[in-house]
């Protein structure tokens, strides 16, 4: 089976209430978006929550699956040890995906795990997800130092392993876009920030994956965003389907950009 429906989302930490405090309230329109992108997650009644996250095991060379049967997590990191997490991996899933990458003798698998605790850019979209469905284990993938053709082509990965084992299978694509929006933001301004918000949420709102691939990757450092190699997994995950593309919202407010769509194999009813 392909995969039911991907989600582009960014991770904030602040949007989690326990953490926000109150300042969540700025970002309301990416939060309502979230809430939609999450009740379509449960709608889909998933085996599988695949997560890609650029704050998970990251190498210059290699692709890190996280291994074993499971993590658990929280936001003790940002005043909210409350906010736990436990959540079972999908090994099997896990399995076929490196025994692809070996008979590709591509770079990626389950070896050099330094932090088995779960990261923020996996546990936020969790957080959504977890308040409205909780069924599912996951597939936790960082991202590398790798080109984007290699991200594409681990997404192509991705997709053989869920076909092979007939998963029912939805796709999360963690990451936050530019964080040089505002003066005000935590890395300042930079006139590549918003050119590349707009940029990116333009490609995705039409699924123009291949353009993905056209990003110069000196652009999105000057940008600094840190999705754009987990969207372009995703992207070839879709390699050779026809998807609808559903752009729910864009947020700057925070002085880092905040985009959320959703992505469809064409015919399927949201």
């Amino acid at each position: 089976m392909a995969l039911l429906a991907s989600f582009m989302v960014p991770h904030p930490p602040l949007i989690v209430p326990a953490v926000g405090r109150g300042s969540e309230r700025q970002v309301a329109k990416t939060i309502a978006a979230y809430e939609k992108a999450a009740d379509e997650v449960a709608s889909l009644n998933p085996e599988t929550i695949i997560i890609t996250s650029p704050h998970s095991v990251m190498y210059y060379d290699y692709f890190h699956i996280s291994p074993g049967p499971g993590a658990r997590g929280s936001f003790a990191r940002f005043r909210a040890p409350q906010v736990t997490f436990e959540e079972k991996y999908d090994d099997k899933l896990v399995d076929k995906i490196c025994e692809i990458a070996t008979r590709e003798d591509f770079p990626c698998g389950t070896k050099g795990e330094r932090d088995p605790e779960l990261d923020h850019g996996t546990m936020v979209p969790l957080w959504f997800i977890r308040n409205r469905y909780e069924g599912g284990k996951i597939v936790r993938i960082g991202l590398s130092g790798l080109s984007y053709r290699d991200h594409y082509r681990l997404g192509q990965m991705i997709a053989e392993a869920v076909d092979s084992l007939d998963r029912k299978a939805v796709f999360i694509a963690s990451g936050d876009l530019s964080h040089k929006l505002q003066d005000y933001g935590p890395y300042g301004f930079a006139k590549e920030g918003p050119e590349y918000d707009e940029k990116i949420m333009d490609v995705m709102s039409r699924a123009a994956f291949g353009e993905l691939l056209e990003f110069d990757e000196g652009f999105c450092d000057r940008a600094a965003e840190c999705g754009h190699r987990s969207f372009v997994i995703m992207a070839g995950a879709w390699d050779g389907i026809k998807v609808k593309a559903n752009a729910y919202s864009h947020e700057d407010v925070t002085g880092v950009g905040y985009g959320i769509c959703s992505f469809y194999p064409e015919g399927r009813s949201i």
